[in-house]
């Protein structure tokens, strides 16, 4: 199957999917609201609801822009960003979007795929920074114990198949599928206290 199709067609399951996750999971926002206005007392129970729903909701968006399609010339704001970030970022984990202004989705769509390529090798946590100059990307990431996993961090510099790949490492299939439909190639710099996607 050529790329464009295949990047095309995962694009529109991923669209397909956020679609139909992000009602019900507003639904139960919208529900928690209203528990609370009618009166019942915010306890703990509540506020970890809230909380997972919060998240759900941030990671369904996030989710959207790095595997969901794109119309030609839609644009990503950096508050939107920024509020998706913090939507999903945790005590052990999280994210700077230093990008100022709007982004073509295409653009947005490459940097979230290349923010779950590095979240893999932060399983104790750390922190990613975002930046996006003259038209290129760098996610850097630092975190007590990186542990990058070469054979994946390998497959960034060109496009393969899945063989040996497991659901939870599709990214590392459609990061480079997406910069190549953007005309770029992905660069990896790796150390003991940080690692570097540039695109």
């Amino acid at each position: 199957m050529p790329h464009d199709l295949t990047r095309d067609v995962a694009a529109m399951i991923g669209s397909r999917i956020c679609h139909d996750l992000i009602s019900p999971v507003g639904a139960i926002s919208n529900g928690l609201e209203l528990l609370t206005m009618s009166g019942i007392t915010a306890g703990p129970e509540l506020s970890l609801i809230s909380e997972s729903v919060e998240n759900a909701n941030a990671r369904v968006k996030f989710f959207r822009i790095a595997f969901g399609s794109a119309s030609e010339g839609q644009k990503v704001s950096a508050a939107m960003m920024m509020d998706i970030l913090k939507g999903i970022s945790t005590t052990r984990l999280t994210y700077d979007w230093t990008t100022e202004g709007d982004v073509e989705r295409e653009e947005a769509k490459l940097a979230c795929l290349l923010i779950m390529c590095v979240e893999t090798a932060l399983p104790r946590g750390g922190e990613i920074k975002v930046q996006y100059d003259q038209g290129q990307w760098q996610i850097r990431a630092t975190g007590p114990r990186l542990t990058p996993a070469p054979e994946l961090l390998a497959r960034l510099g060109a496009v393969s198949g899945p063989e040996g790949i497991k659901s939870s490492e599709i990214q590392f299939i459609l990061a480079p599928l997406q910069a190549e439909a953007l005309l770029k190639q992905i660069k990896c710099t790796s150390h003991d206290e940080f690692i570097a996607l540039t695109a």
